[in-house]
């Protein structure tokens, strides 16, 4: 018993509040310690092996232990541990890191900021708007529009901008000015008979009702994943960013895509703005941008809005706004070497390449009795489970069977992330076609004990 009580699975549960784990719970069930990663695989403290199906939270691209990102960090740790970028301070890789990101960016960016952490950027993004627009003389024109089922991150403003319950449920958000429009996912919200086209069509027609409703002088930016990731993996409909983009355009709203997902290859194409045309204002990059190695995310503007910040500043004397973090040199560092990782080893191309093997074997999963639909692209994808496969109905309790599939992949080798009742899939861009065959040998065999526990407890449809 003692010996339990100083496992590190059960001193986590005394000192440790977790993000996105029922507190109560966890003291009950405790940790799963992860000693170390290689590759596309990760141990517990037992020694188990598994298969990190997610690439940690959507996002170590090159895999885990990596030497090249290791001597990357060490090296600079010890030639320039850290230095601020506040007050004209510069040092070589996040001036190295901005080029080179400004020569990757989708669409035509002019300079880069850099914070910690995907939630940091979009908070930036936020007041960065807010302050363009005074700087306009424009008071008024400060609302954001987000999606339902979107995510952006959980500081006061990124967490506004996420459309998920759980992240505003007693935080007391969203704040003023942030709005959410229709989720674009066409299995659950397409009329019936409803092409992708149209559907398209029709959310569009709602977001501009929206902006005229709500006063094209009062609103100020879209905000959008190419594909959304935290909210279930869903893909947009064909036609979906032309017409919101179009959209957006007359009523001169500001275009930010969110690629701290999507970014740096999970799509199969360098961005989610590649794949989809989208000619962003603002971008937002983290998680793949170092794989997770270091904490750093990076908001890249055009030089319009850059003109107008740059002006404002001039205007006040100073930029009131940055985090003792900004730039750091260890995390630019390693981004710089990430990259240069991510184009040898051509990556992206893998990315395509994997995904169609991915793609396919879940897709061929679609007539399966729990399975109401299999989506994504690339080297990201879901599966969503329904009680009734004609009328897309949902469990009832919601989120029991992703849970116990969920539980099952985890005692097979395999950790992915159950949304509810999808289970999400974005292994790590290093993965090989045997790898990516075992993944989804190891998925299948999940799946096919989870239908067992389905039926027994006749949650299964007939």
């Amino acid at each position: 018993m003692a010996s339990r009580a100083n496992s590190p699975e059960f001193r986590d549960v005394a000192v440790h509040l977790h993000p996105y784990t029922n507190a109560r719970k966890h003291e009950e069930k405790g940790a799963m310690v992860i000693e170390r990663g290689e590759g596309i695989y990760v141990y517990d403290t037992a020694g188990k092996q598994y298969i990190e199906g997610l690439a940690g939270l959507w996002s170590v691209a090159v895999g885990f232990g990596q030497p090249r990102l290791v001597k990357a960090a060490a090296d600079q740790l010890a030639k320039l541990p850290y230095y601020h970028s506040f007050a004209h301070k510069s040092h070589e890789p996040s001036i190295a890191l901005s080029e080179k990101l400004l020569q990757l960016a989708p669409g035509k960016m002019s300079k880069v900021f850099y914070t910690s952490s995907g939630s940091e950027a979009n908070d930036t993004a936020v007041k960065l708007v807010w302050y363009y627009n005074n700087a306009l003389g424009r008071p008024h024109k400060k609302k954001i529009i987000a999606r339902i089922k979107g995510y952006h991150g959980i500081t006061i403003a990124s967490g506004s901008l996420t459309g998920l319950p759980y992240n505003h449920r007693d935080f007391d958000l969203p704040i003023a000015n942030i709005m959410h429009t229709a989720c674009p996912h066409h299995y659950r919200y397409a009329w019936e008979g409803e092409s992708e086209e149209e559907f398209a069509s029709r959310l569009a027609g709602q977001l501009d009702e929206m902006i005229q409703r709500e006063g094209p002088d009062t609103v100020a930016a879209f905000i959008g994943e190419p594909v959304m990731g935290a909210g279930g993996v869903i893909v947009p409909p064909a036609t979906y960013w032309e017409k919101i983009q179009k959209v957006c355009r007359k009523h001169d709203v500001l275009i930010i895509a969110d690629e701290v997902i999507n970014g740096f290859g999970r799509t199969g194409k360098l961005f989610g703005s590649n794949l989809y045309g989208i000619e962003p204002d603002m971008v937002v990059m983290s998680k793949a941008l170092t794989s997770s190695y270091l904490p750093l995310s990076a908001l890249l503007m055009n030089q319009k809005v850059y003109d107008g910040i740059a002006d404002n500043t001039a205007k006040i004397g100073t930029f009131g706004h940055g985090f003792t973090a900004s730039g750091h040199p260890a995390a630019t560092a390693v981004a710089l070497e990430n990259i240069k990782i991510i184009e040898e080893q051509d990556l992206v191309a893998n990315a395509a390449k994997q995904g169609e093997i991915l793609q396919r074997r879940l897709r061929a999963l679609a007539d399966h009795p729990l399975v109401g639909e299999v989506r994504g692209v690339g080297m990201i994808a879901a599966v969503e489970f329904v009680a009734d496969k004609k009328t897309k109905a949902p469990f009832d309790p919601a989120g029991a069977v992703g849970q116990y599939c969920f539980d099952r992949c985890q005692e097979h080798g395999l950790i992915l992330r159950n949304l509810g009742d999808t289970v999400a899939f974005c292994p790590p861009l290093i993965i090989d076609e045997a790898q990516m065959n075992e993944l989804l040998d190891r998925f299948e065999t999940a799946l096919a004990e989870t239908l067992d526990w389905a039926n027994s407890k006749g949650m299964a449809a007939e």
